[in-house]
């Protein structure tokens, strides 16, 4: 009887020592995939903020000077909303330390600025100033 007893413990022991062995290994991969997974949802809603703005800067481009539009978008993480040179720009920081340059280009010329930016939903004015050259990304505020 007391032989039954000792081998089921032994087995517990061992299952035990397996999960163990199991969960060290697989907790830090599924840690590391979860952060994967956000880096790549934050870089594709700033891929979808810079699109918006550019795409605003396009019809804005189309309509010919005096038209105005105001688009809203989400920032995903800190940084800077670069606008200039046919191109709208964010940068994006990884888990890891890493940075990215998020970019979508214009039909025409922008006027060059900065801005700060925090994460959360944002407001910009897009609009050609009779009598310009170039179309200005403007009031980029949050909501």
């Amino acid at each position: 009887m007391d032989s039954r007893g000792q081998v089921s413990l032994e087995y517990l022991l061992l299952i035990l020592v397996v999960l163990i062995v199991l969960g060290g290994v697989t907790i830090p991969l599924i840690g590391s995939s979860i952060e994967a997974s956000t880096d790549v949802s934050r870089a594709s809603d700033a891929k979808v903020a810079v699109q918006t703005i550019a795409n605003a800067a396009d019809i804005v481009y189309a309509n010919g000077p005096g038209a105005k539009r105001t688009v809203s978008f989400y920032i995903p993480v800190n940084g800077v909303i670069i606008t200039g040179n046919n191109s709208v720009i964010f940068t994006v920081t990884y888990s890891n330390g890493t940075q990215s340059n998020i970019n979508a280009s214009t039909q025409y010329n922008l006027t060059s600025q900065s801005v700060n930016v925090q994460r959360g939903w944002y407001t910009a004015v897009v609009y050609w100033p009779l009598n310009s050259t170039t179309v200005i990304v403007t009031n980029i505020t949050r909501k």
